[in-house]
């Protein structure tokens, strides 16, 4: 865990994908063809605290979905790539866009479409439920599973290996 931790530290971007991660990978269509998904809000308020802190968020994901470009929005999230089926490449130009060498990326995934991304940032994380050839790769699974706690438990990860987990807490500590 210190190996995870020393890695945590280095962090500027947390990026994460969406169903299987900020979902639990269920998504329903309506009979029109509508697509919707259930997001977990301790996940969310993880996610703003983080950014609060200082690190960027960011959103990878295959799927092309309205209600995650409104979930993006809500948390405040402007860096959302949708329909990405090479998820390496849009990687690559999110790091140029911020400037960022992969050692200050963390990125969460959960199925074998996000091992290029897995391989190649500084802190590689899944959920418990990943196949295992992702959890074999990843530096860290999480203890809870995508939509139920697992972005949650990452930030907060992340900022207290950064120092700064107490800092937001406090706020609410009045």
């Amino acid at each position: 865990m210190q190996e995870v931790l020393e890695k945590a530290k280095k962090i500027q971007v947390v990026v994460f994908d969406v169903d299987g991660v900020l979902t639990d990978g269920t998504f329903y269509l309506t009979d029109d063809g509508e697509e919707f998904k259930a997001f977990n809000n301790h996940d969310g308020h993880g996610m703003k605290m983080l950014k609060a802190s200082g690190v960027d968020l960011a959103i990878i994901t295959s799927r092309k979905s309205r209600c995650v470009e409104l979930r993006a929005k809500d948390l405040g999230i402007p860096l959302i790539y949708q329909g990405t089926e090479n998820k390496l490449q849009v990687f690559e130009v999110l790091l140029t866009k911020l400037r960022l060498d992969v050692s200050a990326c963390a990125y969460v995934g959960d199925d074998l479409i996000d091992l290029p991304v897995m391989i190649r940032c500084g802190l590689s994380i899944c959920v418990p439920s990943a196949p295992a050839l992702v959890k074999k790769q990843a530096h860290y699974v999480t203890r809870l599973e995508g939509g139920h706690g697992a972005v949650r438990e990452v930030c907060e990860m992340v900022m207290h290996a950064q120092g700064t987990l107490d800092t937001q807490l406090e706020t609410y500590l009045i």
